[in-house]
């Protein structure tokens, strides 16, 4: 598949490591053209992986993952182009949060919006699926890192782009069972409320290889 990720940092750069080991076509958009961090992965990554800019990466992909920051998301998807998404399933992994000077951590937006409700409404005529935005993006791509079962989830509209994505993450080891439908796009303002909370653990445990593994008498 050709797979466009909108974000150069550490989560674009894993997943995009991973899908072209997986076989996949892909380009990684910065927000302008020459970006050292897009060029210097795509030399090291091998024929299968490009350099572009965020809208490059928009119109290649058959399917696109927004992997930047929460709080610069619809910027981004706005450099990218509606027009190259439409019709699109869009994978939003991003967080929405803010770090203030003195390390403390909030959420923008909170409670009653999410940045996937956001773009779902910034894109209507692509499909947003909310997932991975709950792990760590070495985990995103190798879930064996944590021992045991634990779970995924996935939010969305477009019951058939959830699908999209859940079988994306099957390639990256992650079983269907593993992977939680939580319903309406609404969910990711849930899902991305856990992030506070998931720092927390990181500081606790001193490591990011951990995960949340739900349990039900039914």
């Amino acid at each position: 598949m050709r797979i466009g990720i909108i974000g150069t940092g550490t989560v674009g750069r894993t997943l995009g490591g991973k899908l072209v080991a997986l076989g996949h076509e892909v380009t990684l958009g910065s927000r302008s053209k020459g970006n050292a961090a897009a060029e210097d992965w795509a030399a090291r990554t091998g024929p299968l992986a490009h350099p572009g800019t965020f809208a490059e990466a928009a119109a290649f992909g058959d399917l696109v993952i927004n992997a930047t920051g929460g709080t610069v998301a619809l910027a981004a998807v706005e450099l990218a182009g509606p027009e190259n998404l439409a019709g699109k399933t869009l994978l939003d992994v991003s967080n929405p949060l803010v770090f203030a000077p003195d390390g403390e951590v909030t959420l923008d937006p909170v409670n009653d919006d999410s940045i996937g409700e956001r773009l779902q409404r910034a894109l209507p005529d692509t499909k947003v699926v909310k997932a991975l935005n709950t792990v760590n993006c070495e985990v995103m791509v190798d879930p064996g890192r944590v021992p045991g079962e634990h779970q995924l989830f996935v939010a969305g509209e477009d019951a058939g782009a959830k699908a999209q994505v859940t079988a994306l993450l099957g390639e990256f080891g992650w079983p269907a069972d593993a992977v939680l439908d939580l319903g309406g796009i609404d969910a990711a303002r849930g899902l991305e409320m856990l992030m506070p909370f998931w720092l927390r653990l990181m500081r606790h445990y001193g490591h990011a290889d951990f995960n949340y593994a739900i349990r039900t008498a039914r």
